[in-house]
């Protein structure tokens, strides 16, 4: 187990930590929340030893990492994945720290094998990407078996399966009875893997609860109610009879009602009393995300501000309308809405398989297409032809020999007006060639 009693850390006028303390116990995930600069790398900074706080204690197990026998053996953490040597590879990185706490050099093989590095184990670590850098990491702090786990943004620069992968080792770990210390901004992540909460602003506690008692103390569920969009008088109705039974009813952008102060079920009978049909009629409980902002946007030292772009808009063209603004952009709680989406599929282009004129496989535009839908990128392509038959002009003409071929394409300057024209070779069939410069009889790679 962890404890912190009155942990405190100053930087000359600067306080990192204020008055911290908490229990990490074992047998549980325990999540460590806060916004940037709130004092949490510093927290397991002082927890493993490495910062000396101003005041206060910080034990695990009842005593301090440094009095801790073999420590290794007993704490594993991951504070820094690059904290290694780029010149050695993973496995000699593994064996160099095995070797100092005792560790057999077999124990090397297992971790690589459990965070999947046992094919890279003898290239230098320096050339790791960062979700490889945090594999080696978490394969360091898995190295002495400890029964104490720190994490500091494992997930950073993982693949989705791999932080799903480390999401199962986190609750594997702490469900064999270890304690289990983890950092992170993925609040979502947070929502599944953990299951107690400490959250710390500007170096002080915030919260220290499990995550479901964290929801519901700093969110508001409510429920969402939509009535036929053709009667609106349904919906001022059910509006009334709510308010009068005690329930507090907000409007939303989209025609539906929120309404807290009444269950479910008390908002379904008085919509049947008032005889109202209900087109919706659903629970809504806040994420974690939405609970975390809501209890830390006091606690923020960094926020963005609008960008103005002062003296680089440029001014609208004659008859251009500004744009509309965003319904409830720059107010808490509001996201960017998913891109537009066209015939059913997202960044589907106009001449595209999924919509507007049909396009060749390489994307190109094909024959017959509305003109400007075609992918600027495409490379030429003849069209498809049932096997046995000739290519087919696009006007009737006799075909060219084959066994000419014509010149590359390329845009030519139109011939001098004293000079005649240059001489194109003739049909097989002794047909006048057809005029400058384009020959519809040719090849398409001809034109």
């Amino acid at each position: 187990m962890i404890e912190a009693v009155g942990l405190t850390k100053r930087y000359g006028d600067k306080t990192a930590v204020y008055n911290l303390s908490f229990q990490v116990r074992p047998g549980a995930v325990t999540g460590f929340l806060g916004p940037n600069g709130s004092g949490k790398s510093t927290t397991m900074r002082m927890i493993l030893g490495l910062d000396n706080p101003t005041s206060g204690s910080v034990t695990i197990g009842g005593y301090p990492y440094r009095k801790l026998p073999n420590a290794p053996r007993q704490v594993g953490a991951l504070l820094d994945a690059k904290a290694v040597h780029g010149g050695r590879t993973a496995r000699n990185h593994l064996l160099s720290l095995a070797q100092l706490s005792g560790i057999p050099a077999r124990r090397v093989d297992e971790v690589l094998g459990v965070v999947g590095l046992q094919d890279v184990a003898k290239k230098r670590s320096k050339g790791f990407s960062l979700g490889m850098g945090q594999r080696l990491g978490i394969a360091a702090a898995l190295l002495g078996d400890p029964q104490v786990l720190l994490f500091d943004e494992p997930v950073n620069g993982l693949d989705p399966e791999g932080i799903l992968w480390v999401r199962n080792l986190m609750k594997a770990l702490a469900a064999e009875g270890r304690t289990v210390f983890v950092s992170s901004h993925l609040m979502s992540e947070m929502a599944l893997t953990a299951d107690h909460l400490i959250v710390i602003g500007r170096g002080q506690l915030l919260a220290d609860m499990s995550v479901k008692d964290f929801i519901s103390a700093n969110s508001a569920d409510f429920a969402r109610v939509r009535t036929p969009d053709t009667e609106p008088q349904l919906r001022e109705k059910l509006t009334s009879a709510l308010t009068e039974a005690g329930g507090h009813v907000l409007p939303e952008q989209d025609g539906a009602l929120r309404v807290t102060g009444l269950p479910l079920p008390r908002i379904s009978d008085l919509a049947h009393e008032a005889d109202v049909r209900l087109w919706e009629l659903s629970p809504h409980q806040a994420s974690l995300e939405e609970a975390y902002m809501r209890m830390t946007q006091g606690a923020v030292d960094y926020r963005s501000t609008v960008d103005q772009k002062a003296g680089l808009q440029q001014p609208l063209p004659p008859g251009a309308q500004p744009p509309m603004p965003v319904p409830g952009q720059g107010q808490p709680g509001w996201y960017a809405p998913p891109p537009p989406q066209q015939g059913g599929q997202p960044f589907a282009p106009p001449g595209g398989p999924y919509g507007g004129a049909p396009a060749d496989g390489y994307g190109a535009q094909a024959a017959g297409a509305a003109p400007g839908t075609a992918n600027p990128y495409a490379q030429p392509a003849a069209p498809a032809q049932p096997a046995g038959q000739a290519p087919q002009a696009a006007q009737p003409a006799p075909a060219p020999a084959p066994a000419e071929k014509a010149p590359a394409a390329a845009p030519a300057a139109p011939p001098a007006p004293a000079a005649p024209p240059a001489p194109q070779q003739a049909p097989a069939t002794g047909a006048a060639p057809a005029p400058a410069p384009a020959d519809p009889t040719q090849p398409e790679d001809a034109r």
